[in-house]
């Protein structure tokens, strides 16, 4: 699904009318605004759902959608993703990247050296955290802050790190 970005989670219901609660997966949630359809990922199929209303409620989006007017006909997709195309994404600023443009990227140590495979991205909060997958199995954190994430080659599918003192035993 590398053509699709995924922008939510299907996290509830919304009263009896068919509207669900969205946990948002995006940097902007506002985004939702602008779009017109989402894709959700049904398990063997993707259905395309056209948006008819968006509203916000704390940390949640609320979405309606064209044709679906009641709970029951969407109560059985809870807890699936949400996506977009990569045509109807945010634009990118110079030098940002998806998320998921960078999973299975090799990472290689400041010198050259092959560390290991990026397996994972935590989002914490204060920073993203990279879960490297060594060749020996053991998982490394790596906290993606400048003295250790020295650059991100989207292209090539690599990573160059610092390792800081600490961060391996």
């Amino acid at each position: 699904m590398e053509d699709m970005l995924r922008v939510g989670v299907f996290a509830n219901t919304h009263g009896i009318a068919g509207e669900i609660k969205v946990f948002p997966t995006t940097d902007d949630v506002q985004r939702f605004k602008k779009l017109k359809k989402v894709y959700l990922d049904a398990g063997k199929e993707l259905l395309e759902w056209e948006i008819q209303n968006v509203k916000f409620f704390k940390n949640m989006v609320i979405l309606k959608f064209k044709g679906i007017n009641n709970i029951n006909d969407i109560e059985k997709y809870k807890g699936k993703d949400l996506y977009v195309t990569r045509e109807h994404a945010v634009p990118l600023e110079e030098n940002e990247y998806f998320l998921c443009d960078i999973i299975g990227a090799k990472v290689v140590t400041e010198d050259g050296k092959d560390f290991g495979i990026l397996k994972e991205i935590l989002q914490t909060g204060a920073n993203d955290v990279y879960v490297v997958e060594m060749e020996n199995q053991q998982e490394v954190l790596l906290p993606v802050i400048k003295e250790c994430v020295l650059d991100v080659n989207i292209e090539e599918k690599i990573v160059s790190v610092r390792l800081m003192p600490g961060l391996i035993d």
